[in-house]
């Protein structure tokens, strides 16, 4: 892939909600390709529908198809998003909307240009076991009955799949690095929302930075829509306070999670973070140093540790808020994936 080409995917990020600058990049085409890996092709057509850069063929017809192609996955995943809040409903639960097209519908011009390939539901603990049959009700099959009682033990979803796609029901914020980020507070602190005319919840801001940062880092940052979600959820909240995003971010596990994000944020699409924010959560010098080798913009572009095991490995331990936690959690997915592939298919 070009690295202009790809490079001029975080020159359109960097400038918005301004149009980009300068001279059309010259390898269009990587572009394109960048845009669509990191599930960017329609807010990209969108950004550059408001600029002087015309695309030449095909990179002009390739961008279109990658958009209408996500927007249909998209339209998909709204579809059983709306059925699920309605089977919910009907059982007295209101989630809250993680991530996906609640998130798209709020930060972004459309709500179509943020990719999204499955539904994410919060509920509290004790809501779980009447919205999973509320799911189930829908026609969505749920985990056996061993692999649901392991996730409730060790992980932060309930997956439920089928021809309309695939929810996943979380009963904890998150589960990463062999750390926890339960929920209770979160939703404690969630505000009333509506989706068409249906009935949601929504983090708050604050906590719906945070969250949408450790969520990154614990993906390693393979997305960099996922950065510019942080952006765009700054520019949506010009009133955001800072001192509570630390406050909130210290209250977890994961508060270097927070840091690798919102600083490649701010480092490559122009996130408006403070740096005070920066060094408030910083990590010590040295897991600074392994972000900056790990986290470089062609790295990212490249999404190169998604595609070689063995560096996401030693980028997950390296970064890992505490070691220990992390090699325990590491040794459980060995022995667990080894249990997998020796049981009879």
């Amino acid at each position: 892939m070009s690295g202009e080409g790809a490079g001029a995917l975080l020159e359109v990020l960097r400038a918005w909600p301004e149009a980009p600058r300068g001279a059309v990049p010259t390898d269009v085409e990587a572009m394109v390709h960048a845009a669509a890996r990191h599930g960017l092709a329609g807010f990209v057509q969108h950004a550059l529908g408001r600029s002087g850069w015309t695309l030449g063929e095909p990179a002009r017809t390739n961008l279109r198809r990658e958009a209408l192609a996500q927007a249909a996955r998209g339209m998909r995943v709204k579809t059983l998003l709306v059925r699920s809040l309605d089977a919910l409903a009907a059982v007295g639960v209101v989630p809250v909307l993680l991530k996906g097209y609640g998130l798209g519908l709020r930060l972004y011009p459309e709500p179509l240009q943020r990719a999204t390939t499955d539904v994410d539901l919060l509920v509290a603990d004790a809501e779980v076991g009447v919205a999973s049959g509320a799911l189930v009700g829908l026609g969505l099959r749920p985990l056996g009955e061993a692999a649901a009682a392991h996730a409730r033990e060790h992980e932060h979803h309930l997956t439920f799949t089928g021809a309309a796609g695939m929810v996943e029901l979380h009963f904890r914020a998150l589960v990463g690095y062999g750390q926890t980020l339960e929920a209770e507070a979160l939703l404690a602190r969630a505000e009333e929302g509506v989706l068409e005319g249906r009935r949601v919840r929504y983090l708050c801001a604050e906590d719906e930075l945070v969250y949408l940062a450790i969520h990154a880092s614990n993906h390693l940052l393979q997305r960099l829509a996922w950065l510019f979600d942080l952006k765009l959820r700054v520019l949506a909240s010009p009133g955001l306070d800072w001192k509570q995003v630390v406050e909130v971010a210290r209250g977890t596990a994961f508060p270097h999670l927070a840091w690798y994000a919102l600083e490649a944020a701010r480092r490559l699409t122009g996130a408006a973070v403070p740096e005070d924010v920066l060094t408030a959560l910083a990590p010590p010098v040295w897991q600074r140093r392994m972000a900056a080798r790990f986290f470089t913009a062609g790295r990212l572009l490249e999404t190169e540790l998604m595609n070689h095991k063995p560096a996401w490995v030693a980028a997950k331990l390296l970064l890992a808020p505490r070691l220990l936690p992390m090699a325990r959690y590491s040794l459980r997915r060995l022995r667990d994936d080894g249990l997998t592939a020796l049981r009879p298919r």
